[in-house]
């Protein structure tokens, strides 16, 4: 079926809204650049839509119904893409669109980090996967962070056993090279000890932890905590997020991101958008 035919039937689909906003942040095709290249046979959109239904639902990339591109194109520029940055450039101007609509500064200053076990399929290899002793989970860990909005300004993907402090170092570094306004970030009781004072000391870092109530069981909401477990559950909303089914590392980030654009593109074009300014109306005084 020619994909300018496809009749827009899933529910991970862009509208006419979304597409708008994606768009223009693509890249110039190659037949467009001075180099020039083959022109593209399929729409830029119905990759977009490809991509996002695998994410969406959690199938396999051969399982892509026929009425998208084949399923090697559409994996192909999934690839492409990813190994190339635009995934992450989309993610972080999309972040950026969203806070400056609420009238914060485009560039946040505070951030809040987590890590996430999930359990890894037969597909994720032994070099890459790990056992996580506390979670008992044989698989993979991501460390999320956002901003406080829960907006994600970075995702890393490792295997399951690395401990969260070994993880942080490697992401503070990244983010103090590519997010140097940023002063404080906010964590648990994982990213204790030692890493305070290097993150201090060697990136000039304020890491603030947030520890749970002493003698309180069960789940409780932790301040500025729930923000970073929130962005973990619009990730899980995802099915493909659900288990970590990707060879490479990479890839999983990937489809992270794809989630995390789909809920920004989302809300960006929500018709009737919320607010986060709630008000009591107050009772009249008999």
């Amino acid at each position: 079926m020619p994909a300018a035919s496809r009749r827009r039937r899933y529910p991970s689909d862009t509208s006419v809204a979304e597409w708008a906003l994606l768009e223009p942040l693509l890249p110039v095709p190659a037949c467009q650049t001075k180099t020039g290249g083959h022109p593209e046979k399929w729409p830029r959109r119905e990759i977009v839509d490809g991509i996002r239904y695998i994410v969406d639902n959690g199938a396999k990339w051969r399982a892509l119904p026929a009425d998208f591109p084949p399923w090697e194109t559409v994996y192909g520029f999934f690839w492409r893409w990813n190994r190339a940055g635009v995934v992450t450039y989309i993610r972080d101007q999309l972040r950026r669109r969203i806070r400056t609509g609420k009238g914060r500064c485009p560039h946040p200053v505070t951030l809040i980090v987590d890590s996430q076990s999930v359990k890894g399929a037969s597909t994720v290899g032994q070099n890459s996967r790990g056992y996580d002793a506390a979670k008992k989970i044989n698989g993979r860990k991501r460390h999320i962070t956002v901003d406080t909005l829960g907006l994600p300004v970075m995702i890393t993907v490792t295997p399951a056993d690395i401990q969260d402090r070994d993880a942080a170092r490697d992401v503070f570094w990244r983010l103090r090279l590519t997010q140097p306004q940023i002063t404080q970030v906010w964590a648990d009781r994982g990213y204790a000890g030692e890493l305070v004072d290097w993150a201090r000391e060697r990136l000039w870092l304020t890491l603030r932890i947030v520890s749970r109530p002493k003698g309180v069981k069960g789940f409780v909401v932790l301040p500025r905590r729930w923000k970073v477990e929130r962005t973990i559950g619009w990730c899980m909303n995802a099915r493909r997020n659900a288990r970590d089914y990707e060879r490479l590392p990479q890839h999983s980030e990937a489809h992270l991101n794809w989630a995390l654009i789909t809920m920004m593109t989302r809300r960006l074009t929500r018709k009737n958008p919320r607010t986060d300014n709630w008000t009591k109306k107050r009772r009249p005084v008999d």
